[in-house]
């Protein structure tokens, strides 16, 4: 028999009018939805109204049926909210969310003021590698159009190359429109570009007042003079403005209260029974997408938190067409080989991302390295189950607990980082494809010209005569590779190729197709 559902007004009633982020939860304390709020009193109140539960789509009739209690976070704006909101979803995964469930962060800016002449670029992940970075920014298209002017503004390079020459200044125009100081070129010395470089930072870190108030002074003219296109498209720039230099709180990924990694770990010990600590607990996934790449993770986590240092990626080999088992099966012989001959610490507790198949392949190849003592368990996705070794019957563990929690951490950790690196090798791919279009380059050539400079970038700066330096690679089929790539830079900077991908379950008369769509980097 059902509990009967507990009344949440008196909660609602207490949320304060405040900016923040509110959690639903079902009658197993999951985490269900997630939303943000200008003010928590009156956006969570409007959803027990009774007059919106009849107007109410089914999805927001179902999600309003279900909620048995309610948790709120107050901040200090509105894109602290944002942030928040992002951040919990990712963690969480609630079923009635949709935004912000894939794996991207938000963006950030990047200067590295140690580059010879500094550029502010866009990324989404913050390396330890010595640049600055700015955000994270919740509003990308306002950050965008405020890194363009502040590229105008503060005559910034946008050019690619780390250190460019007067051959890149022949083809700028940026120059030629002001919008550059062109340092390449000693328009400029280093130290004023450097000054130049500084000042747009102070912009970035909220020192925009003055130039705030230039704007707004500059739209009420245009408005007094009954140009009401300009005053409105200045109005905009202002508000872009106001959104990515306005100061927000950085939320770290341990923000929420419900992350506790000693407490979590201590738990799922004590759910699977274990004797001692799991102080490195290593988790394998495998990204079957096509046939074309099979790839697996290995991520790490070490007290509870990911120990990115320890993260490993895998190409699989030895298996032909789309085979689960026998991917997880290669890959855990690899890395546990690996760990006995180079003497690596042994993990607390293997997770393998499936059920009972993944699992018994991946015990098999312990067992055959000896290593059948290993705590090793498989997490099935649908359920969440825990499957074990000897055990016919799944473990299912309450949702609530911060053992599942931290499962799913690590599982999903996995996922991320398994995907990606698929993605980087289809990317890859499609680089290196151009290469097909180059006449007398047979797929031979083409290996031995890869692996002689490494990258299709380097390839494309050499000369001929670095070329023509290659076993099998003539004068003059280095002349028409050097005209092939100098021909493409004229081509448009973004281009658009489709890649069949056979996808699982599907006709093979008939594969999927997932396009890519890249910037040309020639």
């Amino acid at each position: 028999m059902v509990a009967e559902r507990p009344d949440v007004m008196p909660k609602v009633r207490d949320l304060p009018h405040k900016p923040g982020v509110y959690l639903f939860k079902d009658r197993f304390n999951r985490v269900i939805y997630v939303g943000k709020a200008r003010d928590l009193h009156k956006r969570v109140s409007q959803y027990f109204h009774p007059s919106r539960q009849q107007r109410s789509d089914r999805k927001t009739q179902a999600l309003i049926e279900s909620i048995w209690d309610l948790e709120a976070h107050t901040v200090k704006s509105e894109p602290e909210s944002l942030l928040l909101e992002g951040k919990l979803i990712k963690e969480y995964r609630p079923r009635y969310n949709v935004s912000f469930r894939d794996d991207k962060n938000f963006l950030l800016v990047k200067v590295n003021l140690n580059d010879p002449f500094p550029r502010f670029l866009l990324t989404r992940l913050k390396k330890d590698d010595g640049a600055r970075y700015f955000g994270p920014f919740p509003h990308s298209s306002s950050l965008r159009k405020t890194l363009a002017l502040i590229r105008k503004k503060f005559h910034i390079r946008t050019c690619r190359p780390e250190l460019p020459g007067e051959v890149d200044f022949r083809h700028c125009l940026q120059h030629i429109i002001k919008n550059c100081s062109a340092p390449c070129v000693n328009k400029i010395t280093r130290a004023g570009y450097l000054a130049q470089v500084k000042q747009a930072c102070e912009f970035l870190d909220g020192a925009s007042g003055e130039m705030l108030a230039e704007f707004k002074a500059e739209m009420e003219k245009a408005a007094a003079r009954l140009d009401f296109e300009r005053a409105a498209e200045i109005r905009n720039l202002l508000d872009d403005l106001r959104r990515t230099t306005r100061p927000t709180k950085r939320f770290a990924r341990q923000f929420h209260t419900t992350v506790r990694p000693t407490e979590d770990m201590t738990a799922l010990q004590e759910a699977l029974g274990l004797p001692e600590p799991l102080r490195i607990i290593e988790c394998f996934d495998i990204s079957n997408i096509s046939t074309t790449y099979k790839v697996a993770s290995m991520v790490c986590f070490r007290e509870g938190k990911p120990d990115n240092s320890n993260y490993r990626r895998y190409r699989i080999k030895t298996v032909e067409g789309q085979d689960d088992f026998a991917s997880m099966a290669e890959v855990v012989k690899r890395r546990y080989s690996r760990v006995l001959s180079e003497g690596i610490r042994k993990p607390s507790l293997i997770v393998v991302d499936g059920g009972k198949g993944q699992l018994s392949s991946a015990c098999r190849e312990l067992k055959t390295l000896g290593l059948d003592d290993l705590p090793i368990i498989g997490l099935a996705k649908e359920r969440e189950e825990i499957f074990r070794p000897g055990q016919s019957a799944p473990l299912v563990i309450d949702h609530s607990s911060g053992a599942i929690r931290l499962l799913q951490r690590i599982r999903d950790e996995a996922h991320r980082f398994a995907n990606g690196y698929h993605q980087i090798l289809m990317k890859r791919r499609v680089s290196e494809s151009i290469l097909d279009d180059c006449p007398g380059v047979s797929e031979n050539r083409k290996k031995l010209l890869l692996r002689h400079f490494g990258s299709m970038e380097k390839l494309r700066q050499a000369t001929a005569k670095e070329i023509s330096t290659i076993e099998g690679i003539g004068p003059k089929l280095a002349e028409t590779l050097v005209d092939f790539f100098a021909k493409l830079k004229n081509r448009p900077a973004q281009s658009e190729i489709e890649i069949p991908v056979e996808a699982p379950g599907l006709d093979e008369s008939n594969p999927e197709k997932i396009t890519y769509r890249l910037k040309s980097q020639l």
